[in-house]
């Protein structure tokens, strides 16, 4: 009788641990979707709340200075009445073996999209009429002005200081 209740024990504390398994990798997958989109789909997906500053960050897992000057973002993104947008400009082919995991091993907070237009010669004026398309760059909105910054942020008070620029300027 005592072997009959250990063994439904384990089965239990076994099927315990497969179903909290389960809901994790669930959690995890669910943590780091990103969305595909070719720039009008992008443009349409902007965000336009009144009370917000925006900062789009054009970036690539392969970009170094893109890579050494993402965690300020990341930071800027925990302040209130700021959200970023972190737009990688990988390969397509390279979403699930090189974007997601790069995501997810930095535990990155802000939201990350996929641009996937190959038509650049079209959407990068659209950007900035004097964007050359290298990166990192980065566009500062609200829903008054705009303002474009095609270099790297070497600190975030350099991007802090800018942001902060930015919403005071009228």
């Amino acid at each position: 009788m005592i072997k009959r209740i250990l063994v439904l024990i384990i089965i239990c504390c076994v099927a315990c641990v497969e179903h909290k398994s389960n809901e994790n990798s669930a959690a995890e997958k669910e943590a780091v979707k990103i969305p595909t989109y070719n720039f009008e789909e992008f443009e349409k997906n902007l965000p336009t709340d009144q009370e917000k500053t925006y900062v789009i960050n054009f970036w690539a897992t392969w970009c170094a200075p893109c890579v050494e000057e993402l965690p300020h973002f990341l930071k800027l993104n925990n302040k209130e009445d700021v959200k970023v947008i972190l737009v990688s400009l990988d390969m397509p082919k390279m979403k699930e073996t090189q974007l997601v995991p790069f995501v997810k091993k930095r535990n990155i907070n802000a939201k990350v999209v996929l641009l996937d237009d190959p038509r650049s010669n079209v959407w990068i004026p659209k950007v900035d009429e004097n964007w050359d398309g290298a990166i990192p760059a980065t566009l500062i909105y609200n829903s008054k002005n705009r303002k474009f910054y095609p270099r790297k942020f070497d600190t975030y008070q350099d991007l802090l200081g800018e942001v902060e620029n930015f919403k005071n300027e009228i």
